[in-house]
């Protein structure tokens, strides 16, 4: 302490720093809540499909769209969420998506029709669409560069994967011991903690000087809920039967393109686009979301089949398949504390790099299990290996997207980071779908039509015997699926070799 200080303020100093850390400490918390009730929802309702179909009286195909009501919603909306975080301010729009998001979620627990359930299914997904991008480029204008930012992205990552898992979990505890509204109402009081807590602890910013892009807002919403529309409805269904040529698959495909060309043609003219242009020429940004799409292409179809293989194949229950996940979830937690420690240090390649091969190898070691395997022995330690990998991807991603962003640009450079993901999740749902239905009901076919002996075509024609067939098909389809998404992750590994120069310095 120099003459020149008093002890007092010294003292006084120290209160405000740590002060200024705890409330820091608190506005992640919040922002950390919100991502996760976004990233539940979108398993969480899937373990509750059967008891909602029963409900409410969905067919087969229209059970399908209280998923899709919220995907095309949430993919379709992100780049306009994020631009109106820049352009309105992010905590306004953060706390303003939160309660759009729960205030559909208790209007759709409250459902007694298939058009309400589905009307706030699509509420949900515009909140959704408001509090991703502006989650995340608070985290960017909260905490200062360097350790504190990439402690604060390990916990954003280790919740974005985490809620996927948890929501498994959560799902089959509700539906077996409350009801399938719970699903929904769970949102509403985590809604409305996440809201307080983030007026008081979240910086508030000024409006800025700006104008929406509407037709750029236009073509690119449409564009996307078109691609993510044509894609849910484009897999091959589970009796072989291809959607690729469907003339609504086609159509939306079609529409998709045009739009989207539209909107690069907007973009590139417009002195208020919605995706500023330059915000792709840098190499690394770029690389991350293209890693990201790839992320999302590769993992998203594997969690849904991967919880199909338990259910239908080992005969696992809702909520014993959301346990199952729970070693995953702590894989991904350990990995991005270490990720969010080693970036200062190594920087983002040599993460980005261990985590798309860790990806790659669990995926491989994941399409060897059977229907005869065991969990510790067949699917423990690739859900470990995959996890890994997916900790030291999630807290780099985000760093690299960011990083030398400016302040009124961080909004929509976080929704595309999200784009990217919601996108991919789709377009892996659609090539993962296609040739793990078409493998399950080739193999089925030719284990019909396979000359067996007597004893064997007596087994065959027995229930147990046909249930046995079925099981191995699903998991010769359900192991293909995993091998072509571990290529894809091999992918995602040249991308992070070629594409990823950034300096550890500009983290």
């Amino acid at each position: 302490m120099s003459p020149l200080e008093s002890p007092d303020l010294v003292t006084r100093e120290a209160a405000a720093g740590t002060a200024g850390g705890r409330r820091q400490t608190v506005a992640l918390l919040v922002i950390a809540t919100a991502q996760l009730i976004v990233v539940l929802d979108s398993t969480i309702v899937n373990v509750a499909l059967p008891h909602i179909q029963r409900a409410l009286g969905f067919s087969g195909s229209g059970l399908e769209w209280v998923v899709n009501a919220y995907a095309l919603a949430f993919g379709g909306l992100l780049l306009l969420g994020g631009r109106m975080g820049d352009l309105l301010g992010r905590r306004r729009m953060f706390i303003g998506g939160l309660l759009l998001f729960t205030a559909a979620s208790l209007a759709g627990g409250f459902a007694t029709s298939q058009a309400w359930l589905l009307a706030a299914r699509v509420v949900q997904g515009a909140g959704g669409a408001v509090i991703a991008p502006a989650a995340l480029s608070l985290i960017a204008t909260t905490f200062p560069e360097g350790p504190p930012r990439s402690r604060a992205m390990g916990v954003y990552a280790a919740m974005s994967v985490a809620g996927g898992a948890g929501g498994l979990l959560a799902g089959g505890l509700l539906v077996t011991y409350a009801s399938w509204r719970w699903v929904l109402f769970v949102n509403v009081p985590i809604g409305i903690f996440a809201a307080l807590a983030a007026r008081m602890v979240l910086p508030s910013v000024a409006r800025r000087a700006g104008r929406f892009d509407l037709p750029g807002a236009v073509t690119s919403g449409g564009g996307i809920a078109a691609l993510v529309y044509g894609l849910s409805n484009a897999p091959t269904s589970p009796d072989g039967t291809s959607h690729w040529g469907d003339a609504k698959v086609v159509a939306a495909l079609a529409a998709a393109a045009a739009l989207l060309a539209a909107f690069a043609f907007i973009e590139a003219r417009s002195r208020h686009a919605l995706l500023p242009v330059r915000l792709l020429r840098n190499r690394d940004r770029l690389g991350a979301y293209l890693i990201m799409l790839g992320v999302g292409t590769a993992i998203f179809g594997v969690f849904f089949f991967l919880t199909l293989f338990v259910q239908d194949v080992w005969g696992y229950s809702a909520l014993r398949a959301g346990v199952a996940f729970l070693p995953l979830t702590a894989a991904v937690l350990a990995s991005a504390g270490a990720a969010s420690a080693l970036v200062p240090r190594i920087g983002a390649r040599p993460l980005l790099v261990t985590g798309a091969a860790a990806c790659a190898g669990g995926l491989f070691w994941l399409s060897r299990v059977t229907e005869q395997a065991t969990y510790a022995g067949g699917l423990l330690g690739p859900i470990l290996v995959i996890g890994a990998g997916l900790g030291l991807l999630f807290v780099p991603l985000p760093l690299v997207s960011l990083a030398r962003v400016s302040d009124a640009d961080t909004g929509v450079a976080s929704s595309l980071l999200n784009t990217g993901q919601q996108v991919g999740g789709s377009i892996g749902l659609a090539v993962l779908g296609t040739v793990a239905w078409t493998v399950v009901a080739d193999t089925a076919r030719a284990h019909a039509a396979a000359p067996a002996g007597a004893a064997a075509a007596r087994a065959a024609t027995t229930a147990a015997g046909r249930a046995a067939a079925y099981q191995h098909a699903l998991a010769a389809g359900f192991d293909r699926a995993f091998a072509v998404a571990a290529a894809i992750s091999v992918l995602l590994l040249v991308t992070a070799i070629t594409a990823i120069r950034i300096r550890r310095a500009d983290l």
